[in-house]
Parts: structure tokens; C-alpha cells; sequence
């Protein structure tokens, strides 16, 4: 008889990115567990003993469940699948099929290529067929007009890239519109705690969710689907191709979304989706101790899990190799280390794949301290970090992550910040600061509702780049850089021979303002409508960064303008002020001299100098003059982080008597005029701000008119207007006051409160008599017809539509009644059932400012409530937005400064007369303010603004 005691572990592959290709055989196996019993016995698994007999019987049965078991042990030990890389020019896309797959041979003649890596020099021709990209040579270096079942467009010098990879979505687990019981992104159950690694985003995909397709419309060809972050595990992710029902029969099937249809199963990529910090904290009240100590836990159960494994492989394989059956009977017998066969537990499944390297760790992480803890957890257990995601801290301590020798990706984003604890330190210079220590950043979108619309992806890499990310680095960050780290680079991300042929044709460079998709291929099938091109060469200007300069040199700048009575500037490009009493001249090359802040001459530098005695001159390069730019916001200073109430002013009392004028809030006493908010606002030209009170019920309270500038308090001109107007909500949002628990209970009660109050010299008096306005907050179509119908009814009040997700379907109707709109949705999205039937825009809808243009709406433009975070670039919102409804950049700076006085109604004295001096153009990315003076002091208020 031979007694042998089990000998410990396989050596962990958990840092292994590259390793041989699986094949199971099972001498291998066996060879490595000889190997092991002779060499490698430690002695914690001593008591573990199995006995060898040569003469026990065991029936074919039992043989054949020993060998469906070692054929699992080579699963579980065989390292992670690993491709050629680059691809092979003639692979094949395995999600082609011939009923359903791409018909034709595809070539995209004469355009503007970044692969990936680089822009290549000189237009292309590509080629697809089947799935993937065949060819890429010269334009013009082969005739396929005369080639068989092929179509040939002709884009014109156009850019074109590899369709763009999301690293962390929610789309189709949460899908639009959304409603409570579709929403299955966190598995939050006491049964479950926080630790829910088994549960799979798989099993939560909604195969039919209409976000997919608005996705794909922005060039997001592939997502990375993953369950939410409320637990410390959170459960397995999934990649998708975001193109639905594109199977044999065009049904609504999930297996036919998943990036790796075509694959076996045990090959495909694994995905987990981890959590640290406040997220789990709040769910579960764990501080970040326990946190850890649970995620501690659990790892130790499922490396003893592990152990228990290898051991029991290297057992059975000696087993089978010697023909053992007592042996063999012994490991298939149920008992204290096994349930009848290999250990197993399908709680841990995907933990213990952590410990064998073989599945892909994603960690919802914003804090250096919890980069740090989990980089010790990381090191404890052996297991490797794919990326941290959202990391809004990570630019503080980029050699921590790259010192962890795992080469971990930050999946950011480029200014979505400022809403929680953790976002509150994001840095707009971010990206670029982190890829000069050499830390890999991609960005991704989050996507769950409007506020995280995936569609819009690529406005963050264009962000990134304008505030120092390089062009190259920037468009990696949505293709290459997350393929990488989703260790997909063999397939997608790059557009090169032998990979899959999703594929974006641009209207213009993709980092510049307004950048829109033409054509999105998937597996080299289009899925967008087909469009006719100018033979007109595009535009392909690359968009500029904003200047960095030294904080000595800026603060020798700008001692002078803050003191001089008169300015002189030169370099002026464009003017896009409305100066009765000033001119511009037909020069492009305007000469600005302002005394006492006013602008007193713009010509001719010869004859505006000969004006003025002072030696002052600012010389720009491209300046820009324009208006001082107002947003509509429910937090500027009132709230500086949105999620922490001891840092915010606090909501209306919803149980209070909304009858009662005395019950609203007044927006004026809670101001504080401070905040990384302003600073984005100063940043973005934004020289006021219309706040209203924040959280939802039918009655809102009363908005102030503020300045943004520092050094603003409420006595020394701050405010500009105590009382704009009265705000009210129609709609969903309120429902949740107690009063009016129904849409329509809200819609009477306004009618009551303008009846009951005519003639009367309170807050609803002068409502109801049109001496303040009524901003009703408004977001479906039918609720905005039940407005008009008010107005109608009570022609005096002076109505005004805020919100107005669905105006364009009654744009018509609005415009009879003489309704001002203040329209926030130009890049909004149905993400909610009351908007589902909103214009989602270009490539897919007509514009929906181009409906209210065309309806003569009166109408301003507004970022989304909470949006202060994006205030920086409200202008280049402005200027996409002008783009898709083919207006004007004249036009477009006056829906966000001139049109908001108008629509609200300002006298003249209230009127915003405050102008910003730019170097660059604002309404593309990479300008920046110089000067910034307010209207009505005549003094410089900003200069040179540094962006944080």
C-alpha cells in the first residue's frame, strides 16, 4: 500500500497576463501532480491522506465521473486564454454568420485613419468583409468600382476610427425608459450582503433596451456591462456590441449582444466588478474597516476553496495515472474535503477564478487611501487589478498605481466631478498628469440615465485633451487604452487588417466641438441611415489645448488689469457683443481699448491706440470677445457637494402647505458665493447664474440672480436680483409633496394658486397678477399642453417652461401661447418614461433646438440640473448644439446669455452687460479666459482664471 499526503497548491497564475494556449490534456495533469506529490508536500494539508490499493474494482460509471472532474481541474488550472496580437490579417469575426452577417465587401475610400496607435499620414482606402478589416492601403491605389458584390463610399478626406470601447456601463441592465422594476444592476438582498461576486450582469441584460442604439449613434461600438457598485463584489461583467437584434432572425437575444457570441464558453473573458469606499459604506453601514475585514474574509475562504482544489486534482491525476479505484473511490466519496468529487462552491466560483488569474478585476475606487488598501488586499491574495474606475484621486498618487507593477488602467472620467465626497477632488488636468507618470487612462461613461448618456463618450476625451492630453493619448483613451485593459486589444480598439469592423466615420476631427458620427459599422454592418457626401474636402482641424501658464506669470498678468483705467488689446478675431454705440470694423484683426470698463474703441489697432495715452497692451493671438455666458442651476451656491447635506443650504419641507406663499423658500438667504463650482463656472465664462431651490416637490421656492466672480456676498453686489421668479413643478418630481401626490393634483393646485391669489400683493399675488414669473419645470409633452392651456386660461402670468424634454412634439402649440421655454435637453436622453418620446438629436433625430428654431419658440438654453461640474464647457455645449440645428455661433451664445434675460423677463438694470475677453475660441475646445469685467461695477472682476 502507498500512503501519500496531498501536497499543497499549484502556483498561483494570478499575475500572468500571457501564458500558453489552453489545451486539455490530461498527462499534463497528471505529470504536474507526480510532480507535486514528490517534490512538494507542505505540511498544513498533512492531515489530508489519501491511500493507494492496487486491487479495488470501480465501475465505468465512476471512471467516467473521475475523468469529467480531472476535465475540470485542466479548466481550472489552465491559464488565461491568450490571442495573437496583432491579429492575423485573415482571422475571422466569430459573431459572423452568413444568414445574418455583413453581405457585401465594404471600402471606405479616401479617408483620414487613426488606428489606434496613431493618424496614419496620408489618406486611406479600407476594406471589410465578413466582419473584419481586410485591407488598408493608399486612396487610390486600387480601382474597386468594378469589383463584385462590393460597395464603394467615397468620404472625402473624413476621419474615421476604430469604433470607441466603454469600459463601464449600465445600459441594458438598466434600460431606458427606466422604471423600478427593470432596474437590476445591484443585488442588494440581506440574504446576500455585500458580497455578491457569483451573481452575473449576464443574467440582468435586457436585450431590447433602445439606449444601445443612441450608444452606438455616439461610435460606442463595444460596452463592458457590469453590475452596479453598492457591493464590495458586486458580481461578473459582460462586453457587448451595441448593436440589437442582429442574429439569424432578428430577435431580441442576449447571447447575440455578447462581444464573444461565437466562442466557447470556457474561452471567453472574464469580467469582475468590485467595489471600496463610500459606496458600500452607505449600503451596508460598514465603515472601511469592515469592508475590509469582509472582502478579507471571503478571499481566505476561497483561497482555502483553491487549495482544497489543486490538492484534490493532483490526487485524482495520480489516481487515474496509476489506475487506482480505492483511490479513485475515495476522492469521488462524499466527505470533509469534498461533495462527491472535485470541491467546489458555486458562491466562490468566480473568487477562486480571481486567485487562478483568470478573471479581469474592475474596482469602483475614487480615494487614494482605498487605492492603497486595495493594492494590499491585491498583494495579499494574489490576485491582479485590471483598473480602478471613476479614480477622480488617482492624479494625486499616480506612482502608487504604477508602482504596483500591475499595469492598471484609470477608467475616469474627464470632468464629471464635484457630486460626492469622493469626485469632490477631480482635477480637469487629470489625464494629462497621469499619462506623464505613464499610468494608462481611458474614459468611460457610466452610463445609467441623461447625466451619464453614454452617447456622449467622446466629448470626454475631447475634454481631456483640451486641458493637456495629447491628441494621440486622448483618442486611445476611447479605443486602444480600454481594449487593453479589457485584454480585448486582439479584436476591437484598433483599426488595422484582422480586426473586427466596427468602424466610425466623423463629420469633422473627433476631439473637436460638435464632433457627430456619419456611419457606425458593427461586424462591418452599418447602423445608421446612409447619407449622400459633398465632394468638399472635411474638415479635420484639430482643436487646440488650453495654454498653461505659470502661476508667477499669471500673477504678474494680471496685477495690471485689476488696476489700470485703461486696456488696450489687440488680436481680436471675433466680437460677438451687442454694442449699439461700438462697431466692429470688417477687420479680422480687431484692436480693443477699454476705459473704466467700458469699451470705449474696436478697429483699427492705428486709430483705437491713438484714442488712449495708456501703455498697456495685451496682445492676443485669437481673441475672442464675448458676452458674460448665465446658467440656470439648482446648486450653485447652495449646495458645494450635493450628496453631503452639512455642505448644502437643505430642501423645502414636503409636508408643508403648499397653499401658503409664506411655505416657499427664498434662494436669496442660502447663497454662499464659493466653491470649486465657481471656479468651473469663471473657467467657462460663466459670469451668472439663475439658482434655484434644489430637490423636487411641487413648490420650489424662489430663484436668485447671482455673479459668479470672487469675493461676491450678499451685500457688496453678489447678487444682481433678490427675486427672479417663482418655481413650481408639473410633472413626476411633484409627486412627492403631500399635498400633491399626483400629476394632476399639481396641475389643479397651480390653477387654484393663480385663481385665489389675483389682486393680492404676495408672492402668488404677484405671480398670479404676471409682476414675477412662473418657471414651471416641465418635462412631458402632455403635462407641457396642460401648461399652455393655463396660460390661455390666466394670460397674465408671465409662464416660463424649464426643463421641456418634449417641447419640439408641441413646439407649435407653445409658440401660439407665447410660452418661453429654458430648454435643457439638447443633449438629453429618455432615459425616464415622461421623457421617452424626447428628440434624442443628430445622427438619429433632427435636432430638437432646430424644431423650436423652426416653430419660432422663444427659447434659451440650460445645462441639466446638477451639471455645475460641466460649466467649463458650456460653451462648447452651446457650439455642438449649434452645429446639429445649423445656426450661428452668434446665435449660439446668445441661448446662454442674452436669451435667458429675455425669456426671464430682466429690466434692463438687470440685465447682464458683463463681457469676457478669450484667448482661443470658446466655442471650440482649448480657450481660454483672459479677462473677465463686470458690466455693471465696470471693473475687471477675473483675470486668467486657473482651471483645478
Amino acid at each position: 500500500m502507498d500512503t501519500l499526503k496531498l501536497a499543497g497548491t499549484i502556483p498561483s497564475t494570478a499575475f500572468r497576463r500571457v501564458g500558453p494556449r489552453r489545451v486539455f490534456l490530461f498527462p499534463s495533469l497528471i505529470a504536474i501532480s507526480i510532480l507535486l506529490f514528490t517534490f512538494y508536500r507542505p505540511p498544513e494539508l498533512s492531515n489530508y491522506v489519501v491511500e493507494f490499493h492496487g486491487d479495488a474494482q470501480l465501475s465505468h460509471s465512476q471512471w467516467d465521473k473521475l475523468d469529467a472532474h480531472l476535465q475540470r481541474c485542466e479548466e481550472l488550472q489552465a491559464p488565461w486564454q491568450t490571442y495573437d496580437f496583432p491579429p492575423s490579417a485573415n482571422r475571422t469575426n466569430p459573431r459572423w454568420k452568413v444568414s445574418s452577417g455583413q453581405k457585401q465587401t465594404v471600402v471606405l475610400r479616401n479617408v483620414t485613419v487613426f488606428d489606434g496607435d496613431s493618424i496614419l499620414p496620408e489618406p486611406v482606402d479600407i476594406v471589410f468583409a465578413e466582419g473584419v478589416v481586410q485591407s488598408i492601403t493608399s486612396s487610390g491605389a486600387n480601382n474597386f468600382d468594378a469589383v463584385a458584390n462590393t460597395i464603394v463610399h467615397n468620404y472625402h478626406g473624413h476621419f474615421v476610427t476604430p469604433g470607441l470601447v466603454d469600459m463601464h456601463s449600465h445600459h441594458l441592465a438598466i434600460p431606458w425608459p427606466s422604471l423600478e422594476s427593470y432596474v437590476d444592476d445591484n443585488e442588494i438582498n440581506e440574504a446576500t450582503g455585500p458580497l455578491t461576486p457569483m451573481v452575473r450582469a449576464l443574467d440582468a441584460i435586457k436585450p431590447y433596451d433602445i439606449a444601445a442604439k443612441i450608444i452606438a449613434s455616439g461610435g460606442i461600438t463595444t460596452s463592458l456591462i457590469l453590475p452596479g457598485s453598492a457591493n464590495i463584489m458586486g458580481g461578473e461583467a459582460y462586453p457587448v456590441k451595441n448593436f440589437l437584434r442582429g442574429g439569424e432572425y432578428g430577435e431580441e437575444i442576449v447571447e447575440e449582444l455578447l462581444l464573444e457570441h461565437g466562442i466557447a464558453k470556457e474561452n471567453r473573458r472574464r469580467y469582475l466588478k468590485m467595489a471600496c469606499g463610500e459606496n458600500p459604506r452607505r449600503v451596508y453601514h460598514h465603515t472601511r474597516m469592515g469592508n475590509a475585514w469582509h472582502f478579507r474574509h471571503h478571499m481566505a475562504r476561497a483561497k482555502e476553496l483553491r487549495e482544497k482544489q489543486d490538492a484534490w486534482c493532483a490526487a485524482a491525476g495520480i489516481a487515474r495515472q496509476r489506475k487506482d479505484s480505492a483511490a479513485a473511490a475515495t476522492l469521488l466519496a462524499e466527505g470533509p474535503y469534498a461533495k462527491g468529487g472535485l470541491p467546489e462552491e458555486l458562491e466562490l466560483d468566480s473568487s477562486v477564478a480571481m486567485l487562478r488569474g483568470k478573471i479581469g478585476i474592475n474596482v469602483h475606487c475614487y480615494e487614494q487611501e482605498d487605492f492603497e488598501d486595495m493594492l494590499l488586499h491585491s498583494e495579499e491574495f494574489g490576485f491582479r487589478i485590471q483598473a480602478f474606475h471613476h479614480a477622480l484621486s488617482a492624479w494625486k498618487v499616480p506612482e502608487l498605481i504604477k508602482s504596483s507593477g500591475q499595469n492598471i488602467t484609470i477608467a475616469t472620467f474627464a470632468d464629471f466631478s464635484l457630486y460626492k465626497k469622493e469626485a469632490y477632488d477631480g482635477n480637469l488636468w487629470a489625464g494629462k498628469i497621469l499619462t506623464e507618470h505613464g499610468v494608462p487612462v481611458a474614459y468611460k461613461s457610466d452610463h445609467v440615465d441623461e447625466n451619464t448618456n453614454a452617447r456622449y463618450l467622446l466629448s470626454q476625451a475631447a475634454t481631456a485633451h483640451s486641458f493637456g492630453l495629447s491628441e494621440l493619448l486622448a483618442l486611445q483613451s476611447v479605443t486602444s487604452v480600454p481594449a487593453k485593459s479589457l485584454e480585448l486589444h486582439h479584436r476591437v480598439g484598433y483599426l488595422k487588417p484582422g480586426y473586427d469592423a466596427d468602424i466610425v466615420v466623423w463629420n469633422s476631427h473627433p476631439l473637436s466641438a460638435g464632433a457627430n458620427a456619419l456611419q457606425v459599422y458593427i461586424d462591418g454592418k452599418s447602423t445608421l441611415e446612409e447619407k449622400s457626401f459633398s465632394p468638399e474636402a472635411a474638415d479635420n482641424t484639430k482643436p487646440g489645448m488650453r495654454a498653461e501658464t505659470a502661476a508667477e506669470d499669471i500673477k504678474l498678468f494680471c496685477e495690471h488689469p485689476k488696476r489700470d483705467e485703461s486696456i488696450v488689446v489687440t488680436g481680436i478675431k471675433n466680437f460677438y457683443l451687442d454694442t449699439p454705440d461700438i462697431k466692429p470694423s470688417a477687420s479680422f484683426n480687431l484692436t480693443m481699448v477699454i476705459n473704466n470698463g467700458k469699451i470705449s474703441c474696436l478697429g483699427d489697432q492705428d486709430r483705437c491706440i491713438s484714442t488712449t495715452s495708456t501703455s498697456r497692451v495685451i496682445t492676443l493671438q485669437n481673441g475672442h470677445v464675448l458676452p458674460g455666458l448665465t446658467t440656470i442651476s439648482d446648486t450653485l451656491g447652495l449646495a458645494e457637494i450635493e450628496s453631503e447635506e452639512t455642505t448644502a443650504d437643505g430642501y423645502a419641507d414636503r409636508t408643508a402647505n403648499v397653499l401658503d406663499p409664506e411655505t416657499a423658500l427664498y434662494t436669496k438667504y442660502g447663497i454662499h458665493f464659493e466653491g470649486k463650482a465657481f471656479n468651473r463656472a469663471r473657467i467657462g465664462g460663466v459670469t451668472r447664474s439663475i439658482t434655484y431651490p434644489y430637490g423636487d416637490g411641487f413648490l420650489q421656492g424662489v430663484s436668485v440672480g447671482i455673479k459668479t466672480a470672487e469675493g461676491g456676498n450678499p451685500i457688496n453686489g453678489g447678487i444682481f436680483k433678490d427675486d427672479v421668479a417663482l418655481h413650481i413643478s408639473i410633472g413626476q418630481d411633484a409627486k412627492s409633496s403631500l399635498q400633491t401626490p399626483s400629476v394632476s393634483k399639481s396641475i389643479a393646485t397651480l390653477r387654484r394658486i393663480l385663481n385665489d391669489n389675483k389682486g393680492k400683493d404676495t408672492l402668488y399675488g404677484k405671480a398670479a397678477n404676471g409682476k414675477i414669473p412662473v418657471v414651471a419645470h416641465s418635462e412631458n409633452k402632455y403635462d407641457i399642453l396642460q401648461l399652455v392651456k393655463i396660460k390661455y386660461d390666466f394670460p397674465k402670468v408671465n409662464l416660463v417652461i424649464y426643463g421641456a424634454s418634449e417641447a419640439p412634439a408641441v413646439a407649435d402649440e407653445i409658440a401660439s401661447a407665447g410660452i418661453p421655454v429654458i430648454f435643457n435637453a439638447a443633449h438629453s436622453a429618455p432615459s425616464e418614461w415622461e421623457k421617452k418620446d424626447l428628440l434624442v438629436g443628430p445622427p438619429l433625430t433632427i435636432s430638437p433646438v432646430q424644431v423650436l428654431l423652426e416653430s419660432n419658440v422663444t427659447f434659451a438654453l440650460s445645462l441639466l440640473p446638477g451639471h455645475d461640474w460641466h460649466l467649463a464647457n458650456l460653451p462648447i455645449e452651446a457650439a455642438a448644439i449649434a452645429k446639429e440645428a445649423g445656426i450661428s455661433s452668434k446665435q449660439a451664445i446668445d441661448l446662454i446669455s442674452i436669451k435667458i434675460d429675455d425669456v426671464l423677463g430682466l429690466q434692463k438694470s438687470e440685465r447682464n452687460s458683463d463681457f469676457v475677453i478669450w484667448e482661443g475660441d470658446p466655442l471650440e475646445y482649448g480657450a481660454s479666459v483672459v479677462l473677465t469685467f463686470d458690466g455693471d461695477n465696470r471693473e475687471v472682476v477675473g483675470c486668467w482664471p486657473e482651471a483645478e
